[in-house]
């Protein structure tokens, strides 16, 4: 497959001198679900601003669709389907009226506008509300129809930005089921940003992890989690006594244990990497009760995204949504956990 998009060594400056992009490159080949995984501020949506031609680039090339966006964004912005973070529906209008509206924009002929229409009704499943005025549709129902919409004209490649931040998981899942279906049946090329493990590993064929401007590593779920080289022991430190010296004691500990290959440090206290995790969690324990360093839960899982994450950056990324709601909310994708918790 041909690279339908090609980006070299892209900066993206802002006027008070914030780096926002730091000397990327990266290609997307046709038909491919890419994805862009990091924090708020990474520089994520201004990747996609630059590339869906909102936002001019400071330096760098960018080529999409063999086109060069510095000379042809016209013929760039007809090849594209965007849909941004904040939902852009028009409340007043109803969903198919939206829909509509969004085709005479593409100027699509009447009738093929129409059919097109009560398609993508069906796909996102509003039809029962397509006379409804959006302003009465749910968070989940505007972001739905608000996908529809970037895919009146059947673009060649769609641009996501964070397209379900904000859903609940009922509604999570079912843009999940669209978004596949739509990569594999129609083999439209995907281009999404998310904040969200569990969502660039199910959906991304290869996602790439940002950071601060920059890339970091990318490739398959699979191939970025055996980086990791064993599963992870999460050790919680008692709440006040995560940082300075208690953790610093805590880490020469869980490094002394036979089998433990890594140990980094986390807001709550340590991750420790080992080979068949779940066997040397007792001499974990006792390494700790002999030291007389209290714990307040050790768990073990397989390798994450969020575990690649954590290694090279030193930090966990913490969503801020995530960060109001509790986790269960999130958990969709089922991961293999063993917790204790020690009181």
């Amino acid at each position: 497959m041909s690279d339908i998009i090609i980006v070299n060594n892209l900066v993206e400056v802002y006027s008070d001198g914030t780096k926002a992009v730091d000397n990327i490159s990266f290609s997307v080949k046709e038909g491919e679900f890419f994805g862009f995984l990091g924090p708020n501020g990474a520089g994520k949506s201004t990747t996609i601003k630059i590339l869906t031609t909102l936002l001019r680039k400071t330096s760098g090339s960018v080529i999409l669709a063999g086109h060069d966006l510095d000379k042809e964004s016209k013929e760039i912005r007809k090849l594209i389907g965007v849909q941004s973070q904040e939902t852009a529906v028009d409340g007043d209008l109803t969903g198919k009226e939206n829909l509509m509206l969004q085709g005479h924009f593409q100027q699509l002929p009447s009738a093929e506008l129409k059919e097109r229409v009560n398609e993508l009704l069906k796909l996102v499943e509003l039809e029962d509300s397509a006379n409804k005025r959006a302003r009465n549709y749910s968070g989940g129902m505007k972001k739905r129809l608000d996908l529809a919409s970037a895919l009146v004209h059947k673009p060649k490649l769609l641009f996501l930005d964070e397209p379900t931040t904000g859903l609940d998981p009922q509604s999570r899942a079912a843009i999940w089921t669209y978004l596949e279906k739509l990569n594999k049946e129609e083999r439209t090329t995907i281009f999404l940003t998310t904040q969200y493990m569990e969502e660039a590993d199910k959906l991304c064929r290869r996602p790439a992890i940002i950071d601060h401007g920059q890339l970091i590593v990318n490739g398959s779920p699979a191939e970025l989690k055996q980086q990791i080289g064993g599963d992870t022991i999460a050790i919680k430190l008692p709440e006040g006594n995560a940082n300075g010296v208690l953790k610093e004691r805590s880490r020469k500990i869980a490094s002394s244990i036979h089998g433990v290959t890594k140990v980094l440090e986390t807001d709550e206290g340590l991750a420790v990497i080992a080979q068949n995790a779940g066997q040397i969690i007792p001499d974990v324990v006792r390494a700790f009760d002999q030291n007389k360093i209290p714990l307040v839960s050790v768990s073990f899982s397989s390798p994450s995204l969020d575990d690649v994450f954590l290694q090279h950056t030193g930090r966990r990324i913490r969503p801020e949504e995530l960060q109001k709601k509790p986790v269960y909310a999130f958990s969709k994708v089922p991961r293999r956990r063993h917790k204790m918790r020690f009181h």
